[in-house]
């Protein structure tokens, strides 16, 4: 039984303050996971480079930033911030606008022309990379900083994948994507573009390793009847022939229906709607089913884009989609015909359900296994069949995200990296994760996000949020810091027996012949950085 405050105080002053004999537990000081940094598929350290933003260390927060991703500013624009959906802060008073945050620190990169560091090494190995998407490019950039020299084969005009065929500019501007892509082109990366390859066994002995990353770009097949030559053109070649040419916009018509309900949907929907069409989206379960990000259909909705939900398309007959609508029952979550059938007139109806790997740059690779949903198979160290041949992003994984491509992208690259050296790959440590039970919130002031003015502007010009540099302070201050003490200070002065000090850089250590293990350190510990253990 734990003795009484009183009796714990008169028995360590009649062990002249040695008390570490009869303490059953005592505190350390830890180092645990943040949830934004767990969760971020890009593996990026979010808590670090937040206190370096917040003490206005702008470059130092950037290097940190691109260790794990070259693309902030296109990351900042583009990811689905998983990151602020887990924040401890969310149920406080709102998460971090942690992506803001990063886009405002890549465009800070790209206007004062900050670089990579040049590099040194030179492992006299040659990398060949198969795809110029953000894992084909994030693998290259990782594998270039190692010491190798790569070549990225890109099969369109332009490199950057997705990023560039698949997220509109009103998304992501060009200049910047193209600014970030150069970043990589300067340390040595040598980019390849309208470089097609039909046969992945022609190449494997000219290099010492290959990264296959050519995304996902295939068209979905559907079972819709199509009769009479309407006009139908997929999302994606929607993305890719308004990017490649322009300034000679596609003709869609006035009336463009879009069937799919993903993020491909409402991007392809709101690009329709900038190329002059009146839009609607038709999608065979309830709006609240949608996968695409909550955030697009509102702005999508906004815009004045309709959905037409619980209906799926059975035929096209020239201008006529015949639609069939659905009965749900939502208690089962049951989609059933309802039999009744509606006639709709388009000028254009764009396909968005999905995409699939074109494999046939693997047409001969015997040892190289395509599973049933049409992905590359691979081990744990990101490896094919072929000792040499490696595959991430799109091709082997159904979760496609350009933060989940970047992330493989990194682990592949350390893999690849251990091959050509004849070393053990990386090991993935995974610490433990600070919830919001382990912080003394109480210490916090609230003060709502920084959120960028309203703006709608129907047309391709990207909007500018970035925030000012005060402003990014002000919000990255808001962080928690969450398993990771910033020397608040409130453990040294909490002690009720001067069991805790402070060295000359600051650093504070814990003396356990003081300590009687009360405990009061770790309950007013801001961020959960200190931990009561056994003192066994």
């Amino acid at each position: 039984m734990t003795k009484p405050f009183a009796t714990v105080l008169e028995a360590s002053t009649s062990l002249n303050n040695k008390t570490g004999s009869w303490r059953t537990k005592r505190p350390e000081y830890v180092q645990s996971a943040s949830p934004c940094n767990v969760v971020c598929p890009a593996g990026e350290d979010i808590r670090l480079w937040l206190a370096l933003v917040k003490a206005g260390k702008f470059y130092e927060a950037w290097k940190i930033i691109t260790k794990d991703n070259p693309f902030p500013a296109a990351m900042g624009r583009i990811c689905y911030h998983t990151c602020e959906k887990i924040c401890n802060r969310e149920s406080f008073d709102g998460a971090v606008n942690i992506s803001a945050i990063e886009r405002s620190i890549g465009d800070m990169a790209i206007d004062q022309a900050w670089g990579f560091e040049n590099v040194t090494v030179n492992s006299g190995k040659n990398v060949l990379v198969v795809g110029g998407g953000p894992s084909g490019l994030a693998a290259a950039y990782f594998l270039r900083m190692l010491g190798h020299d790569v070549t990225v084969y890109e099969n369109h005009l332009k490199a950057g994948g997705m990023m560039r065929y698949g997220v509109p500019r009103y998304r992501l501007s060009r200049c910047v994507l193209d600014a970030e892509i150069k970043r990589i082109e300067n340390i040595g990366v040598k980019i390849v573009c309208q470089k097609k390859i039909t046969d992945i066994n022609a190449e494997i002995d000219d290099f010492d390793a290959i990264y296959l990353a050519m995304g996902a770009h295939k068209a979905s097949q559907t079972g819709v009847e199509i009769k009479n030559k309407p006009n139908i053109i997929d999302a994606v070649d929607l993305f890719k022939k308004v990017e490649d040419d322009f300034t000679n916009f596609l003709n869609l018509g006035n009336r463009v229906f879009v069937y799919g309900g993903g993020n491909t949907a409402i991007d392809a929907a709101r690009t329709a709607l900038r190329l002059g069409a009146s839009v609607k989206i038709i999608y065979r379960r309830t709006i609240h089913q949608m996968p695409a990000h909550t955030a697009e259909v509102n702005e999508a909705l906004a815009e004045g884009i309709e959905i037409l939900c619980l209906r799926t398309i059975s035929c096209i007959d020239g201008s006529k989609v015949f639609v069939n609508k659905m009965n749900y029952d939502e208690e089962y979550d049951i989609l059933t015909p309802s039999g009744k059938t509606e006639i709709l007139h388009a000028d254009s109806v764009i396909f968005a359900i999905g995409q699939s790997v074109d494999v046939n740059v693997l047409h001969g690779a015997k040892n190289i296994k395509i599973s049933e949903k049409g992905t590359i198979e691979i081990d744990k160290n990101m490896t094919t069949g072929i000792p040499s041949v490696f595959a991430g992003g799109d091709v082997v994984s159904e979760k496609r995200t350009v933060t989940n491509a970047i992330g493989h992208a990194k682990k592949a690259a350390g893999c690849i990296d251990a091959y050509l050296r004849n070393t053990t790959p990386p090991l993935d440590i995974r610490s433990e994760v600070t919830n919001l039970k382990k912080l003394n919130v109480a210490y916090f002031k609230k003060s709502a996000k920084i959120t960028a003015p309203e703006w709608q502007n129907i047309s391709f010009e990207e909007r500018n949020i970035s925030y000012s540099k005060k402003e990014l302070m002000t919000e990255a201050s808001r962080c928690f810091s969450c398993g990771s003490c910033f020397h608040c200070d409130n453990c040294y002065g909490y002690c009720p027996d001067n069991a805790i000090t402070k060295r000359a850089n600051g650093d504070l250590e814990i003396n356990y012949n003081y300590c009687k293990g009360c405990g009061i350190c770790a309950t007013e510990c801001p961020c959960g950085a200190i931990k009561m253990v056994s003192n066994d």
